[in-house]
């Protein structure tokens, strides 16, 4: 499933959550799928926030194979290396990466042009 807006804002990173909680809905995928819903958000919150200009989209994708990985991916038109963060306890902001990194089973940034692709894995996701 791929889906490609062209708005912005925060309350946009709350649409892509909903609509990724329909398609896991749809594909019966309830195993860890606040953990893939909340990545989701944080990704897509971050394309917002640091990988995309004013006017610009990008691009969420969700995947599942037949081996029960599911694969979440962020196309944004943003350059640069990102790394989780070690934000101070007194700032609010700054811990989505490290979010991903603590819930998904594997994570990466891949350079596509434009910009790159932030994608995370979640093993096991198939209904028992």
């Amino acid at each position: 499933m791929i889906w490609k807006l062209m708005w912005t804002g925060s309350v946009y990173s709350r649409i892509w959550r909903i609509c990724s909680r329909i398609t896991l809905a749809d594909w019966g995928l309830t195993r860890r799928s606040d953990d893939v819903l909340l990545c989701v958000s944080e990704l897509a919150t971050n394309a917002l926030l640091h990988g995309v200009p004013p006017g610009r989209c990008f691009q969420l994708a969700l995947t599942l194979a037949t081996d029960g990985v599911l694969r979440v991916e962020v196309h944004d038109s943003g350059s640069g290396e990102i790394h989780p963060a070690c934000p101070s306890p007194d700032v609010e902001r700054g811990r989505g990466l490290l979010l991903v990194e603590a819930l998904a089973d594997d994570w990466g940034i891949r350079e596509r042009d434009p910009g790159k692709v932030v994608w995370c894995e979640f093993r096991a996701c198939l209904p028992s």
